[in-house]
């Protein structure tokens, strides 16, 4: 139940710049195994990058990391080539690489490509939902 709770309280996140997490944010996180942590918090810096970065374009609530292909861990970065993030009821291809520091929180470098829409005849075949 803890960890439903944390999940649904980083979706709340998405409209928070990376550098606004709380104290309650950050003890959700805490209670992730670290490799969750980190892909948890790649996941809301990549919503808060499309957000920040498109004017408007996009306005992502959800990034799934491992929809069309696991992330690749390394030490502190991952790596997502087969990401997708969702906004206003679609879904989009993405990429992003993600470095964080050791406690997996605080983000030190971050890359994404935003890549085409998924079309909705193939959410079914990857879980995707409205």
């Amino acid at each position: 139940m803890i960890k439903t709770w944390s999940l649904a309280a980083l979706a709340l996140l998405s409209a928070l710049p990376a550098h606004a997490l709380d104290a309650h944010i950050v003890r959700q996180l805490d209670a992730l195994a670290p490799d969750e942590r980190r892909e948890q918090r790649c996941d809301i810096e990549a919503m808060d990058r499309i957000k920040k970065d498109n004017k408007g374009e996009f306005k992502p609530d959800k990034v799934i990391a491992y929809t069309f292909s696991q992330p690749v861990e390394d030490g502190n970065a991952i790596r997502a080539p087969g990401a997708v993030f969702r906004s206003a009821g679609d879904w989009y291809r993405l990429k992003y690489k993600c470095e964080t520091g050791d406690k997996g929180l605080e983000v030190m470098s971050f890359d994404y490509k935003i890549g085409s829409k998924v079309p909705r005849e193939e959410w079914e075949k990857y879980y995707l939902y409205d």
